[in-house]
This record gives C-alpha cells, structure tokens and sequence, in this order.
C-alpha cells in the first residue's frame, strides 16, 4: 500500500512522540503509597506510628529506614537492586527473605511481626530506641509500643517478630553461577557423568546434547541442586557417520537474590519489597571428542588357485553397522590374522583348533584406511603339498597398533570357527604322466635299463593314498637280440645238414 511521504509538521509530531514514549520507558515507575497491613496510624507522623505494610500496586513493601516518617506519599519503584543505603548482601539477603517469605500477607500479626525484624536487620539501635524505650532487647522495644498500639496482639507480634529475625539471619548469601562439567568412562566412550557445583539453595534443570541421563533415558533433569553428579549415556548414534562427537551439558539455574526490589518517597520512608531469584546459566562440552567404538568381523570364501596358493576372499565389516572414522575423517584401520592348517582328510567343524594341528602358512589383512569395511583378497605362498587345508581368521584388539586399539569395544576377541565349508579346501595329487609305447626296433641291446619311479614330497602319514605294488618292466629290446639270435642258429644248422647230404 502506497504512503504519501510525512510533512515536517508531522515528522516533528512523530519524533516529539518517540522521544516521550522511550523517556517514559527508562523512567522508574512511580505510585501512591497505599495503606498496606498492620497496627498504628496511617499517617507520616504520629504518636503511634505503622507498624506494618505500606501496598505499592499489589505489592507489600516494609520500611528500611527507622525513623523517617511513614511513605505515605507518591512512591517511586527503583527495581531490583543490590546496592540500597549501604546495605551488606547479608542484610539485603535476610530482608528479601522475610518480605518475600513472610511479608506478601493480608494477617496483621504477621505484617506488624515482618516489618519489625526487618527494621532490625537495618538498624537495630534506631529500631529498638526511636519510641522512648531504653532497653536493648527487641521484644521489650516491640511491647514497649504495641502496649499502646494493640495489646491483645502484642505477645504474638514480639514471638514472630524474634523468630523471623533468628530466621533471616540464618540466611547466607548465596554464590552466584558455579561449575558444570563433563567425564567420560575410561575405555567405554558411551558412558560418563556430568556434575555440577552450585550453592546449596539454587536450584534448577539440566540438559544433555548427544546423551541421556542413565536413571530416566531423559535429556533433561528438573530439581537439580547443590553439588551433585548423575551418570549420562552418550550413544554412538549421537555420532555423524563414524566420526568422533562431544557432549554438550547446560544448566538454567535460579537462587535467592542478595538484592531487594527498592522504593523511596521524597523525604518520606523508603520501603523494601520482594526481589526475585537471581537466574544464571552454566555450560559445559566434552574435553576430548567421544570415539565410536566397534566390533569388527569376518566372513570367508576360500579357494586353491592353479599355482597352489590357498586364496581367500575376506568380507570384514562392523557388527554395529558403523565403521568408526578417526577426526580426520579416515577410517580406522584394523588388522586380522589368518593360520592355515592340513590335515589329510576333510575334519569336522568346531569352535577350537584341535590340538595336534600346527599352522602350515599365514593369511595376513590390514584395511584400507580410505575404504574401511568391504571385501579383501589374500593369498598364500605355494602350499607345501596335497591335503586338506583349512584358514581360521581373528581379530584381536591387543594386536591392533596404538591408534586403533580404543576403538575397538574393550577385551575384544574375534575368532573364526574352525574348518567351516567355506575356509575348507582341497589340493589334490597330481596324476602321473603315461610314458609312450616304443616302437620295435631291429637294433640289438645289450642291455635293457629299468628307470626308476618320480619322487614325490613327503605326505602325511594321515593322508589316504591309493596304488598298487611295482611291477619289473620286460626290456623289449631283449627280446628282439634272443630272436635274431636263433634266426642265425637255424641258418647255420640247416646250411651243415645239406653238406652233409651232398
């Protein structure tokens, strides 16, 4: 919506208003002084006087300076103030306990018995001594006038009047503000306390970020007081992907003020009223950044590869379904270990090695600290011969180097179970090679030469092997010299007979 620009009459107007409108706001509030509750005269001098309340508003204001005559006049509230007539905290602490304990009250007796403790915490010769009287106890001074004033009440006023008095003085001025801090468990990152150390009579509510309170699974605490500790909860959900977080505690605290709210009338009284507690806030963070601890494990898929190496395939991943980061955001690194053992037939799976196993060869597995969980392969060097060999991997957070060792969750030990189908693998023998038939030859040997068998690496005696016994090998070559041999006989014996014919 269109606005025609301000003509400076009216400029002039608007800033006249403006400037009343925030000279009225930081000016103290000022109001008649009303008869309030009590005993006496109602008026600034009298023979009596008033011995009681004087109302400003709804609020019940008693006199804190013996021997001015009563505020009956405009009364001016100053607010809350610790810095009144040259008045001790103490005495500020003790006077806005009884006008705010005990004064806010329509009982008489009660008015009359507050406002006479509390002119004797200001002054107590002027109270005691303003009247005439001459003694030096405050029930005397109190009889001494109410005697006059209202005799049926004055024992009750002088007992009250002593009581509140002993009360107030009782009073201390409370520490403003204290402490608030947070502990994390050694080696268990989820747990811890948070504590807090305020005065004894402040009390208030506390607030966790990231954790809980142990007792309640709530974040936050009503009620909390003095100095006290409660144990927190700090989950690794509270976490952002892995990575490292802190607890964060605050606390909203509120305690008596050694302060009261101040009134004055010119050259009348001035008058005390309630002042309300005195509020302060605490903080705390953790110290240190809370790591996400884990338990890392491993599934396996093994196999023999044509050059003899036992290879496995590692799936290692988180139990919690994180994989912790260090604070620059790394994974952190974990290392497992693998022994391979044969034996010479397939073994039945169980929890334990047994006993009389040794570990043939090692698989060894350190995770990428840019990768973290995923699939790893590992391989053997060329196994010492047939049999059946089987890996068993573990994760042991005493093995870790020094950096991962807190993240793991404390004494963890992973094992795998021992020959389960898919560590369990066979190398079988190799078949010999069939040697060719030779072909016959007319040529004669002397001698025929039998070749020995192929030597093959030492087998377990557990190994089942089959076979059979050796058989002597016929030289062929042999055979052929001994038929040659007798082709010549029969020609030389049948050449002699048909010499002899002839």
């Amino acid at each position: 919506m269109h606005r025609p620009p301000l003509s400076r009459r009216r400029f002039a107007a608007a800033l006249t208003l403006s400037a009343l409108l925030l000279g009225a706001a930081v000016v103290p509030a000022a109001h008649a002084a009303d008869r309030g509750t009590g005993f006496g005269t109602w008026a600034p001098l009298s023979r009596t006087g008033w011995h009681g309340s004087m109302r400003v508003g709804d609020v019940h204001t008693y006199c804190i300076h013996p021997g001015l005559p009563v505020a009956t006049g405009t009364t001016t509230d100053h607010g809350v103030s610790s810095d009144v007539n040259g008045l001790s905290p103490q005495q500020l602490v003790s006077i806005n306990y009884l006008v705010g304990t005990y004064g806010q009250t329509d009982d008489a007796v009660q008015a009359a018995s507050v406002g006479w403790a509390v002119k004797a915490i200001v002054d107590r010769d002027t109270t005691l001594h303003s009247w005439g009287y001459e003694g030096d106890d405050l029930a005397g001074a109190i009889d001494y006038i109410m005697r006059r004033v209202s005799p049926e009440n004055s024992g009750a006023i002088q007992t009250q009047a002593v009581r509140y008095l002993a009360e107030a003085e009782q009073v201390t001025v409370p520490r403003v503000g204290g402490s608030l801090s947070l502990s994390t468990q050694e080696d268990e990152p989820t747990r811890g306390t948070v504590s807090v150390d305020i005065d004894p009579s402040a009390t208030g509510v506390l607030r966790l970020e990231n954790a809980v309170f142990a007792d309640t699974g709530l974040a936050e605490r009503s009620d909390v007081r003095g100095a006290s500790s409660y144990a927190i909860l700090a989950p690794a959900s509270a976490s952002d992907d892995g990575r490292p977080y802190v607890v964060r505690a605050s606390g909203s605290f509120s305690v008596r003020s050694a302060a009261i709210r101040s009134y004055s009338t010119p050259d009348q009284q001035e008058s005390a009223g309630p002042a309300g507690p005195t509020v302060f806030e605490l903080e705390a963070t953790d110290a240190s950044a809370r790591i996400v601890q884990f338990s890392p494990t491993i599934e396996t898929s093994a196999r023999i590869d044509t050059r003899a190496r036992f290879v496995d395939k590692v799936t290692i991943s988180a139990a919690e379904g994180v994989w912790p980061r260090r604070s620059d955001g790394s994974f952190v690194v974990v290392s497992a270990v693998a022994d391979v053992y044969r034996t010479s037939a397939f073994p039945a799976e169980s929890s334990e090695i047994p006993a009389n196993l040794v570990p043939v060869t090692r698989l060894e597995l350190t995770t990428d600290p840019a990768v973290g969980a995923g699939v790893y392969e590992t391989i053997t060097d060329t196994l010492p011969g047939p049999g059946v060999y089987t890996a068993v991997w573990r994760i042991e957070r005493s093995s870790q180097d020094a950096e991962s060792i807190p993240y793991l969750v404390p004494r963890y030990a992973w094992t795998e179970r021992f020959a389960t189908p898919a560590q369990t693998e066979q190398l079988a023998f190799a078949p010999p090679s069939a040697d060719p038939i030779p072909s016959p030859t007319t040529t004669p040997t002397a001698v025929a030469v039998s070749t020995p068998p192929p030597s093959f690496p030492a087998v377990p005696a557990a190994l089942a092997l089959t076979g059979g016994p050796a058989t002597p090998a016929i030289g062929v070559g042999g055979a052929a010299a001994v038929i040659v041999l007798g082709v010549l006989a029969w020609r030389v014996a049948r050449r002699r007979s048909a010499a002899a014919t002839a």
